[in-house]
């Protein structure tokens, strides 16, 4: 059930505005003087933000005011499955966010991880389906590795294992190619091609901008931390076979996670750039 609040003025609504991404879409409308709507499943209070409660895992009991623009920073898959409940007649534009995993995991060896990007993969298309049949301009952005420094869930935990334990290890020597972005940039992009007419109805990827290898992406989390880069080359057969022992350093990893460490997982951003004016950080990681 969602709450009663002051709607008036209210031009968006931000679906997972409680998390890394959705957090810096509110923080950055309210910043342009807007007062949006977020989503929580939680009673919330916030200056200059009118707090919805409600669950996408609960469709049936969502009913949203008019808005002009759905920014869903949410789970895709659940945002899919809810979205014949969201649109309004006023509703003119959803932009969502899915991953650049749905290209680079296709061929993933672990079953849990394809029958993820299968998922994700039919609720894009979803998304897209569903909103043209409305007439509402749809806009899905795949980022690259996603972080943001003490939050996220990709380069927090690798910073946590170097401060512990002082050292990397690094299958095949990490030489696969990465493109970090940071949250506060996808949530500035977003909010741009929200506003871009040239961005309606397309996916874009979003990747940061620098293209690093693995290696180079560790050794700048190791400076960020004030520490003397000390990595280790593990061959892949050595990974292979002593997974199940280091399993418990590394929690919420797979054994396809350290092979990936090889992998180049790169993007082009000039559709992004030339669209609505992409423009990420480098990579300088900071850690209190």
């Amino acid at each position: 059930m969602v709450s009663k609040v002051n709607r008036e003025h209210a031009k968006s609504l931000v679906i997972g505005g409680t998390g890394l991404v959705g957090g810096y879409i509110v923080e950055n409308l309210v910043r342009r003087g807007e007062r949006p709507l977020a989503l929580s499943r939680s009673q919330r209070n916030g200056r200059g933000v009118d707090w919805l409660v409600g669950d996408l895992l609960k469709p049936d009991t969502l009913k949203f005011p008019a808005v002009a623009t759905l920014y869903c920073s949410a789970d895709a898959i659940l945002l899919a499955n809810a979205l014949p409940r969201l649109f309004t007649p006023s509703l003119k534009r959803i932009v969502a966010f899915s991953s650049t995993s749905v290209l680079t995991k296709q061929d993933t060896e672990v079953a849990t991880e394809r029958d993820t990007i299968r998922r994700l993969t039919e609720a894009e298309q979803k998304i897209a389906q569903a909103s043209e049949q409305h007439g509402v301009g749809w806009t899905i952005l795949r980022p690259t590795l996603i972080y943001g420094e003490g939050r996220d869930t990709n380069i927090t935990p690798l910073s946590r294992l170097i401060r512990r334990f002082g050292f990397m290890p690094l299958v095949g020597g990490g030489t696969g190619l990465r493109q970090p972005v940071h949250a506060e940039d996808l949530a500035i992009g977003a909010i741009a091609a929200a506003a871009s007419p040239a961005g309606a109805n397309k996916f874009y990827a979003l990747p940061g901008a620098e293209t690093l290898t693995y290696r180079e992406m560790i050794g700048r989390i190791f400076d960020a931390l004030r520490l003397p880069r000390r990595t280790i080359a593990v061959p892949v057969f050595v990974w292979r076979a002593g997974f199940a022992m280091a399993r418990p350093l590394f929690p919420g990893a797979n054994v396809a996670m350290g092979i990936r460490m090889m992998k180049d997982m790169t993007f082009d951003s000039t559709p992004a750039i030339r669209d609505f004016g992409w423009n990420p950080r480098a990579f300088r990681p900071r850690f209190d």
